[in-house]
């Protein structure tokens, strides 16, 4: 039975890629932070006792900042592939908390690979969760792996540091290393903080009656949104693939936060001009204008390509909020 060992595991990615390996037959281990309060509403639906036999779900407290206790965990699990999904991965808190990003989102990269080489795991196969924001003010568009990265907020900068570690740790050390540079991928389980599910959170509580007004920020931004569930997927079948390598995963579709917010509106029948407002405190200091993947060559070099597009994303996000609600769904 493989062992898989997931950074970040409580999150939108997290939660569905476990779910994914475990329909797989793996063994998974995820690593969460301590909190004072529970953050396990992600994976609360198949989480069961470890203690229970047969059990192939482990949780442990952790953090990326801690290089001893990462290193410990490696010896101790030994897994055949990481998947490291854990950051401070919000752009614009990212430029409230730049140093903190720095280190958890840029350095936790750099420990957990010298983790894994100091501990003398050389068959264990490492995933980095790149990022399109390390494209930023995008030079070329669509980009492709080779667009030079030009990144707009401390966020990006720490991608690419992380990016390069990657790679360079594949180069140096002969490691099996894959880069995904993943762009927007979206879900019910999106935090609410983001843009996406702060838009269908809005509208399933304008239609309940909880909510007056939605405030945004730069509604003109575009971005290549995916589904996560397609995007965990092609991390797996990347790190299945005989050699290591860096892919861009991206719908190859870019919509404006304003199409974003007019499709969720228009699918409960209201117009979205009466409820949105704009709030400076929103704009980001530097902006990514448009983000936009090509990812032929992970469709030639292993055969992904996204089942969900754009119009279809937001029908599934806006439904679950509608349902979250105690709304009924929306109609087909």
């Amino acid at each position: 039975m493989k062992k898989a060992f997931i950074t970040g595991i409580t999150g939108q990615d997290g939660s569905y890629l476990a779910e994914f390996l475990l329909s797989k037959g793996y063994e998974v281990h995820g690593l969460m932070r301590r909190s004072s309060s529970f953050n396990t509403e992600r994976i609360d639906h198949f989480y069961q006792d470890p203690h229970e036999k047969g059990s192939r779900f482990f949780l442990y407290y952790g953090d990326l900042t801690d290089a001893s206790g990462i290193n410990h965990l490696m010896r101790r699990i030994k897994p055949d592939e990481v998947y490291h999904l854990g950051a401070q991965s919000h752009v614009r808190v990212s430029f409230d908390t730049p140093e903190y990003t720095a280190d958890v989102t840029g350095l936790g990269t750099l420990r957990l690979l010298e983790a894994i080489r100091d501990a003398g795991l050389d068959s264990t196969k490492f995933y980095q969760a790149s990022s399109s924001e390390m494209f930023g003010k995008a030079v070329e568009v669509p980009q492709t792996e080779t667009t030079p990265f030009y990144p707009r907020s401390p966020y990006g900068v720490a991608k690419v540091f992380g990016f390069w570690t990657a790679k360079n740790y594949r180069e140096a050390y002969g490691m099996f290393v894959c880069n995904g540079i993943l762009f927007n991928h979206e879900s019910p389980r999106r935090g609410e903080t983001f843009v996406t599910r702060k838009i269908t959170r809005a509208v399933a509580d304008i239609v309940a009656g909880k909510q007056d007004k939605l405030y945004l920020g730069n509604m003109d931004a575009k971005r290549d949104w995916g589904y996560a569930p397609d995007y965990v997927e092609a991390m797996w079948m990347m790190m299945q693939y005989k050699t290591p390598d860096d892919f861009v995963i991206a719908t190859g579709e870019a919509h404006s936060v304003m199409e974003f917010v007019e499709e969720a509106f228009r699918l409960v029948g209201l117009n979205w001009k009466k409820y949105v407002e704009i709030d400076e405190r929103y704009y980001r200091p530097t902006e990514a204008d448009i983000l936009l993947g090509d990812y032929s060559k992970a469709k030639a070099t292993f055969g992904w390509e996204p089942k969900v597009k754009f119009k279809e994303l937001v029908k599934i996000m806006v439904d679950a909020d509608l349902k979250k609600n105690g709304l009924k769904g929306i109609r087909s």
